[in-house]
């Protein structure tokens, strides 16, 4: 089939950027899984506590979401990326610093003020800055930090945190950012048509009127579950690994370098062929190849590496084929005016909700010992399953809506 919406090459330009800039904030945040293991053994910490710095990060970031929600639409969405993008990159540079458990904790609350608004932003960029019949493509393009995070950022972490000391990848991290920080403010046009469109409404009463559009709570719920799934699971991921599944700490850099290629190649044709299909069956089929690796995934017991790869692909594969066609229909719920203040919102919900399953699932797990397998693994892939499918039921919903506008 013809592709009747190509890209200009600005728009491609853009893409870059932004995928680039959510590489080094994914990579800031998901680096914390694989380095659990060594942090908590290095801090002695139970994994109730690595709870904490998990969700320290991301309850922050609910937080600054909802305080710049009302102002998101009020200012050149460009300024607005370099501001917090500035305030990640210092928030990362403490991370590195810290010399004990309660000063990263507060590094990483610092961090997630920043940087948990970043995404927020970018969704809003792409909104305005391409159709709904380039979204699909363009979200594909976006995920693939999140593989590329995994195939050089997080292999290369770990390599250096066992060469060095595991705080050496924020510095890594900040190195990067500052790379791209120079790229927005040099490369990145103004990006302010939307201020034509505001409203004389306060920054407050923007805020709430946004929060009370009924439609806008649909997508706002599907966006929160969405992110459930992974925070309950996700914190524990190299623990397991390393004291359940019995990979050593040297063969995690491949097993995270394999998945994360496995994720790259997956994600552009998921992306070319949300903009093809019907989102809503995309994600509901991928919804449920997520179900069934979930249900492996936890019950693995002591197996080899080749397997705990294979399981992750299918795993992580089923991951992001929901979050391309979730993220394309949410772009779609808000009108013009409010994409700032909703996009803000939703990411603060998705941010607090996944700080809150990563405490529960730190309830949920239990570890005798720090090198003790993970106790009740199995009840948070329960708990997990469960998530997905009231995801379902609220994905639709927005679908729903979103083909209710197109008509």
């Amino acid at each position: 089939m013809k592709n009747t919406h190509p890209l200009s090459r600005y728009q491609w330009l853009a893409v870059a950027i932004l995928a680039l800039t959510q590489f080094t904030v994914v990579l800031d945040f998901m680096v914390m899984s694989p380095l659990g293991d060594l942090l908590m053994k290095d801090f002695k910490v139970k994994p109730d506590q690595f709870g904490i710095v998990v969700s320290s990060y991301a309850l922050a970031a609910g937080i600054s979401g909802f305080m710049t929600a009302g102002f998101a639409d009020r200012f050149d969405r460009k300024r607005l990326l370099v501001f917090f993008y500035s305030g990640f990159i210092v928030g990362t540079l403490f991370c590195g610093m810290a010399d004990n458990y309660v000063h990263l904790v507060w590094a990483r609350i610092l961090t997630g003020i920043f940087g948990g608004v970043l995404s927020s932003i970018a969704m809003a960029i792409v909104a305005d800055l391409f159709s709904l019949e380039q979204r699909g493509r363009v979200m594909g393009f976006m995920q693939m930090g999140f593989g590329l995070s995994q195939i050089i950022g997080i292999p290369l972490s770990l390599y250096i945190a066992d060469l060095y000391h595991w705080q050496t990848p924020f510095y890594l991290i900040v190195g990067l950012s500052t790379g791209m920080l120079v790229a927005i403010i040099f490369a990145l046009k103004p990006i302010n048509a939307h201020l034509a469109l505001k409203s004389e409404r306060s920054a407050f009463s923007h805020l709430l009127a946004t929060i009370k559009n009924r439609n806008y709570r649909i997508g706002f719920m599907a966006t929160a579950f969405m992110s459930l799934g992974g925070y309950f699971m996700m914190p524990w991921g190299s623990a397991f690994a390393v004291n359940n599944v019995g990979i050593s700490q040297k063969e995690l850099p491949l097993l995270f370098m394999i998945v994360g290629i496995s994720t790259f190649m997956i994600m552009p044709l998921i992306g070319w062929i949300a903009d093809k299909v019907n989102k809503f069956q995309l994600f509901l089929i991928a919804s449920l190849i997520m179900v069934g690796s979930v249900l492996v995934y936890v019950h693995l017991g002591h197996n080899s590496l080749f397997v705990l790869i294979l399981v992750n692909i299918f795993m992580m594969g089923g991951i992001m084929a929901r979050m391309v066609p979730s993220q394309a229909l949410t772009t779609s719920v808000p009108e013009p005016k409010d994409r700032g203040a909703f996009m803000s919102i939703n990411a603060s919900l998705q941010q607090m909700a996944g700080g809150v399953a990563a405490i529960i699932g730190g309830k949920i797990v239990l570890q005798a010992n720090e090198h003790a397998p993970l106790e009740r693994f199995d009840t948070l892939g329960y708990v997990v399953i469960t998530v997905i499918f009231i995801n379902i039921y609220l994905t639709r919903r927005v679908y729903k809506y979103v083909q209710s506008k197109a008509n």
